[in-house]
């Protein structure tokens, strides 16, 4: 193989990793959805409970026909509207990580403000919120409870003792909200805060003070609106949709545009149901040691809905009973995440290559806790990469020393054969056998390193712990772009340094191609998070000095 050959492979292998990364995008674009199974009769369930359309979110009080105001079929927002269930008081709750509403229409929380996250990284007094019932960012947790008789859904209205409740001294908080049927069963729903913790447990007290039997079902859903048009780029493709686990796969994506069309309506053993977003995500876990029901469906607006919902319990009369229920809503922790629910850290989706994904967050995490700075820690990752890579690089940048240094040689052969590709073809393979060169030396081992620099960047791109991660100056943010392309423009003056130590390609073509990588990559990274832009220069300048030296080594021995 000749050296202009050689060259494609190493122009081909350059582009290899944008061109996964677009791949992965249409694979997310085109993936199929879950296998749905049918659904089948609850053993845990009472037989008298009757079939329930427990994601029907539609109040009581639509207008009928006749209505003065009616709802126009062509009219989008209006039916939203209509959808919408009619409000109660609003209850604040406040700990140290949340900032949230209560609704005591249903106990939906309506609103929920992450207090030690900011929405902006330059904006500190702003916390992110993540549930939000504006029509704008339409995204709800709705929990109650569905039975044969008078029984508290999301839609039934409760009573609160406060309107404010606040965590104080370390301490649990719980808030309770009571609820009363005419026939006589009491529900106390109470919502338990733990300090330093985004999972919220909701406890169902049940007083049957009743002369019948009384069963119901627990389910929570999450309301969604869909696409906002912040998650998706060309280059950075974020997921937003539901997730489930179930006894078949660990992990699955359900996508919002397969809610409608592929509904959701199996049992499982265990499990959970989510809905991700950059860096975030909201999960409903039932018992693990139970089968729930796991639905999905869409309503007008749109509204996304994904739920679960255990097996009936039965409370005899005059008796009590509980159910319970446990919601998720903050960062993607792997490590709570993982305390929380089998497989529930899969929620940090590292893609198909997270066996080297996961070691190289392991290892940023560890290098941060001795530096305290993600950016330092990139570097420090850098160097470990670097080193396990050594021999590789050496064997790549010798071949490319070689390379070099036969060059005159090359070019005496290219001036004295023309255009005679035949004879060209066989005098190069001669040089390569008599100056003991290998031209696939130089590409191979960079082709091997190129699935690290993609698994890094899944690191980057889902580890919540590098969002608004300041680095130095300007850069306080690792997880976007540089807003002043310094490092994307750094990163490209490195690499047409390293490529002035390679050898040039015979072809002009193909040299005037070469010649403008640097500058094509350089736009490529600048919409890249400014993180991978900083392993991929740190990586470049490292490279660079050991090319320098191999390269200085094998021209002393020529």
């Amino acid at each position: 193989m000749h050296s202009l050959e050689t060259q494609r492979l190493l122009l081909w292998g350059a582009f290899l990793f944008v061109c996964v990364l677009i791949y992965q995008t249409w694979v997310e674009e085109h993936r199929p959805p879950p296998n749905i199974a049918p659904i089948m009769e609850n053993s845990g369930a009472s037989s008298d409970l009757p079939t329930i359309d427990f994601a029907d979110d539609r109040p009581s009080s639509l207008p009928t026909e006749g209505s003065d105001v009616p709802i126009m079929p062509d009219d989008p927002i209006q039916i939203a509207k209509s959808m919408m269930v009619p409000s109660g008081e609003r209850i604040r709750v406040t700990t140290d990580v949340m900032d949230l509403e209560i609704d005591t229409r249903g106990g939906t929380i309506n609103k929920v403000d992450l207090v030690q996250h900011r929405a902006e990284a330059d904006v500190s007094e702003v916390p992110f919120r993540m549930f939000d019932d504006s029509m704008d960012n339409f995204y709800i947790a709705q929990s109650g409870l569905l039975g044969n008789q008078d029984t508290p859904d999301h839609k039934a209205l409760f009573k609160a003792s406060q309107s404010r409740y606040e965590m104080s001294n370390g301490e649990q908080l719980r808030v309770p909200l009571t609820w009363q049927s005419e026939s006589g069963v009491e529900v106390i729903k109470t919502f338990v805060f733990t300090p330093g913790d985004h999972l919220v447990q909701i406890e169902y007290a049940v007083r049957n003070q009743t002369t019948q039997p009384w069963s119901a079902r627990a389910y929570g859903q999450l309301q969604h609106g869909g696409e906002n048009g912040d998650t998706k780029s060309f280059f950075m493709n974020t997921y937003l949709g539901g997730a489930i686990s179930t006894e078949e796969k660990n992990y699955e994506k359900v996508k919002f545009k397969n809610f409608e069309k592929e509904k959701l309506n199996l049992k499982n053993s265990g499990g959970w149901i989510a809905i991700l977003q950059h860096y975030f995500v909201a999960a409903w876990v039932p018992e693990q040691d139970q089968e729930n029901h796991f639905y999905t469906d869409q309503r007008p607006g749109p509204r996304y809905i994904i739920g679960v919902m255990t097996p009936a319990v039965e409370i005899a009369a005059g008796d009590v009973g509980q159910l319970h229920s446990k919601l998720y809503v903050g960062p993607k922790d792997q490590q709570r995440l993982k305390e929380i629910a089998p497989y529930l850290d899969l929620a940090v989706d590292y893609g198909w290559l997270w066996f080297l994904a996961k070691p190289l967050f392991w290892l940023l995490e560890f290098f941060y806790g001795l530096v305290g700075n993600w950016g330092i820690a990139i570097i420090m990752v850098t160097i470990v990469v670097k080193v396990i890579f050594f021999h590789p690089s050496m064997v790549s940048y010798r071949s490319m020393a070689n390379m070099r240094r036969i060059q005159p040689k090359m070019q005496e052969l290219k001036e004295r054969l023309g255009d005679d590709r035949q004879a060209m073809g066989q005098a190069v393979m001669k040089l390569y056998k008599e100056e003991k060169v290998n031209p696939l030396g130089g590409c191979l081992p960079i082709l091997i390193q190129m699935p690290v620099f993609i698994a890094l960047y899944w690191v980057l791109l889902e580890s919540v712990e590098m969002r608004h991660a300041p680095f130095f100056l300007w850069l306080d943010d690792l997880s976007s772009m540089d807003p002043f392309f310094i490092l994307p423009l750094l990163m490209g003056a490195s690499m047409f340094f390293q490529q002035r130590l390679n050898p040039t390609p015979p072809d002009p073509v193909q040299a005037k191609v070469m010649q403008m990588m640097p500058i094509m990559f350089t736009v490529f990274f600048a919409f890249f998070p400014s993180g991978l832009v900083l392993y991929w220069l740190s990586n470049n300048v490292l490279s660079i000095a050991q090319q320098w030296y191999i390269t200085k080594q094998v021209e002393a021995t020529s």
